[in-house]
C-alpha cells in the first residue's frame, strides 16, 4: 500500500496545502471534522494513502505543517478544514529571523572575507 505523507512549509506551502486537503476531503467525501459521508466504495478504496483512521470512524491528514510564524498556521487552523489536523502537526518557531540571518553573518559571513580583503 502507498502511503503519503505531506509536508507543507512557509506561508505558501501551508495555503497550497490547505487548498490540496479541501480537495482531497471533497473527492473522498470528508466533512471538515473527518468524518466520511460519502456513498461509494470507491471513495473509501485508497483512503489511507492521505489519511490515517483515527477512533470513532474519523480520518486525520498524514500532513506535517512548519512555519516560522504562527499567523500562518493561526490561519491554517481557523480556515474551514482546520480542524481535520491533530494540533501535534503544526510545527512553528517563534523568533525574529532577521536576528538568526544577521548572526549568521557576524560570525561566519562577509566580515571575515572584507577583512581579508582588505590586508
Amino acid at each position: 500500500m502507498r502511503e503519503i505523507v505531506l509536508t507543507q512549509t512557509g506561508q505558501c506551502g501551508n495555503q497550497l496545502g490547505a487548498k490540496f486537503w479541501e480537495v482531497i476531503s471533497d473527492e473522498h467525501a470528508m466533512d471538515c471534522a473527518g468524518t466520511y459521508h460519502g456513498d461509494s466504495h470507491l471513495q473509501l478504496e485508497r483512503i489511507n494513502v492521505y489519511y490515517n483512521e483515527a477512533s470513532g470512524g474519523r480520518y486525520v491528514p498524514r500532513a506535517v505543517l512548519v512555519d516560522l510564524e504562527p499567523r500562518t498556521m493561526d490561519s491554517v487552523h481557523s480556515g474551514p478544514f482546520g480542524q481535520v489536523f491533530r494540533p501535534d502537526n503544526f510545527i512553528f518557531v517563534t523568533g525574529c529571523t532577521v536576528l538568526q540571518v544577521r548572526v549568521g553573518l557576524e560570525t561566519t559571513g562577509p566580515r571575515d572575507t572584507t577583512q581579508k580583503a582588505r590586508s
